[in-house]
């Protein structure tokens, strides 16, 4: 965590307009891989923000959204466990936070998912018998994410070897 002094010598050289075309930048690009516009861009605000948390009230303020719209937003983002929502101490107001290892956890829900969709399209080759067009279809899609699901299990344990060479702090 960041020293007191450290967080104002930082926020005295934050460049407000940058911020904001990086949030703007990397929602679109979150948006065009499927994320719901508003979730991405609140999703984006909170990983520019220092502390990785924000109140709805900040978070609208930033985004100059609705607060509303900041409620579907984290809606989303907490059913898909990219934030969580925590009270602020001595405060009846939430904080939505970005969760530790974000992108560690995000990538291991994802292969629970890879688990699923494999058992559930295995069924279906089942069904629709391997030696039909459908069913062979299917179980190539299904080798795919049993594939996937391998790949993916080596390349996290990596990421947590090469992440503790870096100098993150």
């Amino acid at each position: 965590m960041a020293k007191p002094d450290a967080a104002a010598a930082a926020a005295d050289v934050r460049d407000e307009g940058a911020v904001s075309r990086f949030v703007e930048r990397f929602a679109a690009q979150l948006t065009e891989a499927g994320m719901q516009r508003m979730a991405a861009r609140v999703f984006a605000q909170l990983l520019a923000s220092d502390e990785g948390a924000m109140t709805s009230a900040e978070l609208s303020e930033a985004l100059r959204i609705s607060p509303a719209a900041v409620s579907g937003a984290v809606s989303y983002l907490t059913q898909v466990n990219m934030v969580s929502r925590e009270r602020e101490p001595g405060s009846r107001r939430d904080r939505y936070v970005l969760h530790n290892e974000l992108w560690y956890e995000t990538f291991t829900r994802r292969d629970q998912i890879l688990t699923l969709w494999e058992k559930t399209l295995r069924e279906g080759v089942a069904g629709l018998g391997a030696d039909s067009p459908a069913g062979a279809r299917i179980a190539e899609t299904a080798a795919f994410f049993e594939f996937m699901q391998h790949e993916l299990l080596g390349l996290m344990d990596r990421w947590r070897t090469h992440r503790a060479t870096l100098d993150l702090g």
